[in-house]
């Protein structure tokens, strides 16, 4: 099969990822992955929510937000307050880095990333896991550099990534042409032990069999380590 950017099926797009772009957030990175560019900072600030004060733990929680021109037509901003998609992607973005991270060691302190989408071309949500983690490992060193933490609250790194069937084919990280188009359209995100964190998966017309269901989650996780690769290689600097 031919895809219609010339890419294999097993193949995902060009990423890459810039650290330290905004120079007052504790952690940030502006990733891109094909043309999907997002940009990720991360807060810190002392204490934590009402219901999480008894706890002795920390608090990690995301946000995210699509510019009005990140789409080929503006889309109006979310003044009243995110709306469902909004608030799906952006609770999937905060249960993806907590899953990873050690909230005792963290102390008292919350980290709020914030996932802003610049240009939209598919795979928005996995973009913006993959690079809120390496936001909030910028975060975790500056907390270690300034004494607010003995050691990083980070156990291991995490990234998502989209998968879908497009043509009849098990096709890595669709972009928005093959994901407006594709007959099963799922993301995967898990770690870097390969801890599966979360499979969203979604049939678009026909029911799909197991063995496409298979042959995605293979491919999710092989696309995965790439994104690995290449986080670790921009935390290296």
């Amino acid at each position: 099969m031919n895809r219609h950017d010339g890419r294999r099926p097993d193949q995902g797009r060009a990423i890459s990822i810039e650290t330290d772009v905004a120079p007052y957030a504790e952690g940030s990175c502006l990733i891109a992955t094909g043309d999907t560019r997002v940009l990720c900072t991360a807060s810190v600030v002392a204490g934590v929510p009402k219901w999480r004060e008894r706890s002795g733990a920390g608090w990690v929680t995301a946000e995210y937000a699509m510019l009005p021109r990140a789409t080929h037509t503006r889309t109006d901003r979310e003044r009243t307050g995110p709306k469902g998609r909004t608030q799906e992607i952006q609770r999937l973005i905060g249960r993806s880095l907590r899953s990873v991270t050690d909230m005792k060691a963290m102390g008292a302190y919350t980290v709020t990333v914030d996932c802003d989408v610049l240009q939209a071309d598919g795979g928005t949500r996995t973009a913006s896991i993959t690079g809120a983690c390496v936001a909030l490992s910028l975060a975790a060193g500056w907390m270690i550099q300034e004494g607010l933490v003995q050691r990083s609250p980070i156990r291991e790194r995490v990234a998502g990534v989209s998968v879908g069937i497009v043509d009849g084919v098990a096709c890595l990280d669709l972009d928005y042409r093959e994901d407006s188009s594709a007959q099963v359209d799922m993301n995967v995100v898990a770690t870097e032990s390969g801890g599966i964190v979360e499979v969203q998966g979604t049939a678009e017309g026909d029911p799909f069999p197991r063995r496409d269901l298979d042959a995605m989650l293979d491919l999710g996780m092989s696309g995965i380590e790439t994104l690995l690769a290449a986080q670790a290689s921009a935390l290296r600097g």
